[in-house]
Protein backbone atom coordinates (compact mmCIF):
# COMPACT_ATOMS: atom_id res chain seq x y z
CA UNK A 1 0.00 0.00 0.00
CA UNK A 2 0.94 3.22 -0.80
CA UNK A 3 1.42 5.92 2.10
CA UNK A 4 -0.57 9.50 1.28
CA UNK A 5 2.13 12.66 1.87
CA UNK A 6 0.04 14.90 3.23
CA UNK A 7 0.26 18.44 1.86
CA UNK A 8 0.60 21.24 4.83
CA UNK A 9 -2.27 23.95 3.84
CA UNK A 10 -1.83 27.60 3.59
CA UNK A 11 -1.62 29.29 7.09
CA UNK A 12 -4.73 31.02 7.54
CA UNK A 13 -2.89 33.95 9.45
CA UNK A 14 -1.40 34.18 6.51
CA UNK A 15 -4.27 34.49 4.15
CA UNK A 16 -6.00 37.39 6.22
CA UNK A 17 -2.92 39.38 6.40
CA UNK A 18 -2.81 39.48 2.23
CA UNK A 19 -6.64 39.85 1.86
CA UNK A 20 -6.33 43.06 3.61
CA UNK A 21 -3.49 44.15 1.96
CA UNK A 22 -5.48 44.01 -1.00
CA UNK A 23 -8.43 46.07 0.30
CA UNK A 24 -9.44 49.10 -1.23
CA UNK A 25 -9.50 51.98 1.20
CA UNK A 26 -8.65 55.22 -0.84
CA UNK A 27 -11.22 56.46 -3.31
CA UNK A 28 -10.83 59.22 -6.13
CA UNK A 29 -13.51 60.35 -7.60
CA UNK A 30 -13.35 60.92 -11.50
CA UNK A 31 -15.67 63.65 -13.81
CA UNK A 32 -16.09 62.84 -17.69
CA UNK A 33 -17.59 65.38 -19.97
CA UNK A 34 -20.75 64.09 -22.17
CA UNK A 35 -18.21 62.46 -25.05
CA UNK A 36 -16.04 61.24 -22.93
CA UNK A 37 -19.08 58.79 -21.16
CA UNK A 38 -20.55 58.49 -24.66
CA UNK A 39 -17.19 56.92 -25.79
CA UNK A 40 -17.13 54.91 -22.42
CA UNK A 41 -20.75 53.82 -22.93
CA UNK A 42 -20.22 52.51 -26.50
CA UNK A 43 -17.09 50.67 -25.30
CA UNK A 44 -18.94 49.19 -22.35
CA UNK A 45 -21.60 47.95 -24.34
CA UNK A 46 -19.24 46.80 -27.66
CA UNK A 47 -16.95 44.59 -25.45
CA UNK A 48 -19.82 43.77 -22.92
CA UNK A 49 -17.69 45.06 -19.77
CA UNK A 50 -20.23 45.44 -16.51
CA UNK A 51 -17.93 46.21 -14.00
CA UNK A 52 -16.64 50.18 -15.26
CA UNK A 53 -14.93 50.77 -11.71
CA UNK A 54 -12.46 47.65 -12.96
CA UNK A 55 -12.04 49.06 -16.33
CA UNK A 56 -11.15 52.26 -15.02
CA UNK A 57 -8.75 50.72 -12.38
CA UNK A 58 -7.43 48.41 -15.22
CA UNK A 59 -6.54 51.31 -17.54
CA UNK A 60 -5.38 53.57 -15.17
CA UNK A 61 -2.65 50.94 -13.65
CA UNK A 62 -1.58 49.80 -17.32
CA UNK A 63 -0.56 53.17 -18.01
CA UNK A 64 1.05 54.45 -14.58
CA UNK A 65 2.83 50.89 -14.87
CA UNK A 66 3.83 51.74 -18.28
CA UNK A 67 5.12 54.88 -17.92
CA UNK A 68 6.45 54.20 -14.70
CA UNK A 69 8.75 51.15 -16.71
CA UNK A 70 9.84 52.97 -19.71
CA UNK A 71 11.02 56.42 -17.37
CA UNK A 72 12.88 54.56 -14.67
CA UNK A 73 15.67 56.48 -12.72
CA UNK A 74 19.12 56.29 -13.93
CA UNK A 75 22.80 56.35 -12.65
CA UNK A 76 23.99 59.06 -15.10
Amino acid sequence: MAREKSIPGVDPAYLEKQKALLLRKNRHVLYFNDSEMAAIEQYCTRFKVHAKSALFREAIMTKILTELDENHPTLF
